[in-house]
């Protein structure tokens, strides 16, 4: 789950990180009021969409930048009504661009260095860490690549959290000293409040600012929640954007399946993420192009398979579909059923290969036989994929 920016400002101030003052607006006339109450001259107005790249982006309708600086009401209201209702594409979005209905209107900085910070959770030690750097406000992953002696990282004691020495250790290897390191022990300090407080797997600040009158600053964020997590952050929940997302993976998740649309033409049903991803090797490996990770969990139901079903052929491009399931913890003869459901209610007409093992597969396979549906059965996984493969190019 992503969260605009103008929700990671929130999150900011009910912490206590330092964060420029910010107000949200869903008009033009919202924006001009917000720039008032701001005080009107320094102000940057932002548009507001789960992309990168904004301020170097450009609407359909041809006004260039989501992110402008302003110094009246007046302007706030213009810019904001050429950016509310437009789509912004950005080397982030795609061609399609994302549709802008909110902007930000905060208060702009002259700043005089920028850093990285980052909390997140380090599976190579299984363990929360720091990760900072003093090349800021650039792709944190080409600083690694390119001059990893530039990358700061420590460790957080699961039991102990986050200490005080280690935020000045931090800051002191970022080259903050005086009233700027006493400013990043309480930085650091909130950031890491937050971080636990709200369950989040990261927390990214770039830049992490200084500006000339020497404020140190979170200028902008991008978090991760932890989804097993969710239910008890009902506030976190609350800022969903399901306009921002694949409308086809937010009808996954009402049904508790984890969907990811791809490009290709065959798709996908499996339980497990990591058979899905190598039955997704294996299609790929036999000449096809999976068209979606569609993982539907250790126990899905009747209802779940068939609303995948719905999901998967909610995808123009989708020309056969593979479904592999490796009965542990489910009954093949439940799948079998849920499969014959699904293919019946949405009057199934492309190709459908089936692999079942495991659990009940005796019954399953029996069950799918018996269904009188045009559904091929696969002996291993190798063979549905070829199957699979052929069948859709045959079609």
């Amino acid at each position: 789950m992503n969260i605009h920016e103008y929700q990671a400002k929130e999150l900011f101030e009910k912490f206590g990180v330092a964060t420029p003052k910010g107000k949200v607006a869903s008009t033009a006339a919202e924006a001009g009021a917000a720039a008032r109450e701001l005080g009107g001259e320094g102000l940057v107005v932002k548009a507001q969409i789960h992309a990168g790249g904004r301020g170097k982006g450009t609407f359909k309708n041809g006004f260039k930048g989501g992110v402008h600086v302003i110094n009246t009401a007046a302007e706030a209201e213009d810019i904001a009504g050429k950016m509310l209702g437009q789509t912004l594409v950005t080397h982030q979005t795609g061609p399609d661009g994302k549709l802008v209905s909110k902007v930000l209107v905060a208060k702009s900085v002259d700043i005089a260095k920028e850093y990285y910070f980052a909390i997140l959770l380090d599976r190579a030690n299984s363990r929360h860490s720091i990760i900072a750097s003093t090349e800021g406000g650039v792709n944190i992953e080409e600083v690694a690549e390119k001059t990893p002696e530039k990358i700061i990282k420590e460790g957080i004691h699961p039991t102990l959290g986050l200490q005080a020495y280690q935020c000045r250790k931090v800051a002191a290897a970022l080259g903050l000293r005086g009233a700027l390191m006493n400013q990043a022990v309480k930085l650091f300090t909130a950031l890491y409040n937050l971080f636990i407080k709200v369950d989040c797997s990261m927390v990214e600040v770039n830049p992490l600012a200084i500006t000339t009158d020497n404020q140190l600053v979170a200028l902008d964020a991008k978090f991760n929640f932890d989804d097993n997590a969710l239910y008890r952050q009902k506030d976190v929940v609350a800022m969903r954007d399901k306009t921002e997302e694949d409308p086809r993976e937010v009808a996954a998740s009402e049904y508790n399946l984890n969907y990811i649309g791809l490009d290709g033409n065959i798709a996908c049903l499996v339980n497990g993420a990591g058979l899905a991803m190598a039955t997704m090797d294996i299609i790929k490996f036999s000449g096809g192009d999976p068209a979606n990770f569609l993982d539907v969990g250790g126990g899905a139901s009747k209802e779940q398979v068939t609303a995948a079903f719905k999901i998967i052929l909610g995808d123009p491009n989708v020309k056969g579909i593979l479904v592999n399931i490796f009965g542990g913890i489910m009954d093949c003869n439940i799948i079998a059923t849920g499969i014959i459901a699904a293919a019946q209610e949405t009057s199934l007409s492309i190709p459908l290969v089936v692999r079942l093992e495991g659990n009940n597969v005796v019954a399953g396979k029996k069950t799918l036989a018996d269904s009188g549906l045009a559904i091929t059965s696969a002996d291993d996984l190798a063979d549905a994929a070829k199957k699979i493969v052929a069948a859709v190019a045959a079609a």
